[in-house]
């Protein structure tokens, strides 16, 4: 038999609904795996008391009878997410000691559903980074290895990605602003899905970047993911950007029938210098999609290649604007000040000392392009760009497009440190793929389908038409049945 902690939330529901397990038993499966995983660095914060308490509450939910489907399930909590009494840092040293007193709407909507909270999971500081590599915790370190090197799970919820691909887990929520979701997740072979801007309230997150910010689910599955994002979206009168919006029943979208349905290549996804791996694995998958009986087309959106660049000036600024808050006066880390010290220095120190070199870059450069004189000739127009970048997916979905397939990542995995010292640039082109779908609120989705010449895993991204999430999984269950992806990383933790 499966070992409990391996189980898919779609399998362990059933099981626990014929009785042949309980949610304590998954519990205390995934509690001795987080146990053994130290050298995974995925979780940062752990709760077994509030495990153990929650999977109880579900045993009994289960055996009076009409339990919710995550009723029971084990997850991981991404530390961008304020759970009640639990530290919730974002990764950084500033809100270090920060317990909040409140808990997050997607939090709240998990644990109001029955689902379990293991601990809380590494990633970038303040989601800013594409490798897990500026966490105040330290590295979060990719389950899968072909050498003798740590590769990266990819970022910011690399803690996520990792933990659910090593089976620590059964899913995990993340967050997604410019690829936060999808590159971790075809980094490390699970499914990764980032939905419509305001399908998901982002009340309770730490803030990174607000226009773009998107939480959803990490998982084993696409049927999983269905299921997980049933239960995290929804209205929300506390997040005035959360669409009012019936949630539709997602898994149930999931026919398997995408015949007549057509499916746009853009062709300028094609970059220069693409590997021949990520090449043939995106003709492949255009293939399967074909063979299911989709129509596959080509398309152009002509405003791709200033995506990284406009989205570069965008986060930043709102950044800058959103962290201007931890200032070592309410909570969180403060400066130890020096005699004749005022309220000026006190900043200083406390950001200077509290915020990683990430962070203090996005600051600066989101500062800078809102400052007197550069704010039209950057900020403004990258807006404009972002209008334009919008316009090109509308315009294909008008023509009768229903979903874009293009690859999720620019390569495999690569090892941590490879290039984390080197031009920050270099390492911003791993969204290259993923950005577009930020700057135009669309939903996105990362599915494993295939290994490199190393045996590393690589992705397919599928992008949707706004709000509907149920055929864009539709179409990414399809893609994961025909691709057959069953590989796991070898146990070497």
């Amino acid at each position: 038999m499966t070992a409990l902690n391996q189980l898919t939330i779609a399998g362990a529901r059933d099981a626990l609904r014929m009785g042949e397990t309980t949610a304590l038993a998954l519990t205390e499966a995934c509690l001795a795996a987080i146990e053994g995983a130290g050298a995974l660095n995925a979780f940062v914060h752990h709760t077994p008391e509030i495990a153990r308490d929650q999977a109880k509450a579900a045993d009994a939910r289960l055996a009076a009878g009409e339990a919710p489907a995550l009723c029971g399930i084990p997850l991981g909590i991404k530390d961008l997410f304020c759970t009640k009494g639990v530290p919730s840092q974002a990764a950084s040293n500033i809100l270090e000691g920060f317990r909040p007193e409140y808990e997050s709407t997607v939090t709240a909507r998990l644990f109001g559903a029955g689902a379990v909270m293991l601990g809380k999971l590494n990633m970038d500081e303040f989601a800013m980074g594409s490798s897990n590599e500026t966490s105040c915790y330290g590295n979060a370190v990719n389950p899968w290895k072909v050498d003798d090197r740590q590769l990266t799970p990819g970022g910011s919820s690399g803690g996520s990605a990792a933990a659910v691909a090593a089976d620590l887990c059964l899913a995990a929520t993340g967050t997604d602003t410019g690829g936060s979701i999808r590159q971790p997740a075809a980094f490390t072979g699970i499914v990764g899905i980032k939905p419509t801007y305001g399908r998901v309230s982002r009340w309770g997150i730490v803030a990174f970047a607000s226009s773009l910010d998107q939480a959803g689910p990490m998982t084993k599955t696409v049927r999983d993911a269905a299921i997980m994002l049933g239960t995290m979206a929804g209205p929300d009168t506390r997040d005035s950007t959360c669409a009012d919006l019936p949630v539709p029943d997602f898994e149930a979208a999931l026919t398997g029938d995408i015949r007549g349905r057509k499916i746009g290549i853009p062709r300028e996804y094609r970059m220069e210098g693409m590997p021949a791996e990520i090449e043939k694995l995106w003709s492949d998958g255009a293939a399967m999609l074909k063979d299911a009986g989709a129509e596959i087309v080509d398309i152009s959106l002509p405003h791709t290649k200033y995506a990284l660049p406009a989205y570069y000036v965008v986060a930043p600024a709102e950044a800058s604007s959103n962290l201007a808050r931890y200032d070592g006066v309410r909570y969180g880390h403060r400066a130890r000040l020096g005699q004749g010290d005022g309220i000026t220095e006190m900043y200083e120190k406390t950001r200077a000392e509290g915020f990683g070199k990430e962070v203090q870059r996005r600051v600066m450069v989101g500062t800078y392009v809102l400052s007197a004189g550069f704010y039209d000739a950057y900020y403004n127009r990258a807006r404009k760009v972002r209008a334009l970048i919008k316009r090109d997916f509308e315009l294909a979905f008008a023509d009768g497009i229903d979903a874009i397939l293009t690859p999720a990542t620019p390569s495999s995995a690569f090892g941590l440190g490879e290039m984390a010292d080197a031009d920050p640039v270099a390492m911003y082109l791993n969204d290259v793929f993923t950005v577009t779908v930020n700057l135009a609120g669309l939903p996105g989705i990362a599915v494993p389908t295939g290994l490199d010449g190393r045996g590393l895993p690589l992705g397919l991204q599928l992008i949707g038409r706004p709000w509907e999430e149920g055929e864009l999984l539709n179409h990414a269950y399809v893609l994961e049945r025909a691709a057959g992806f069953v590989s796991k990383p070898a146990k070497w933790w």
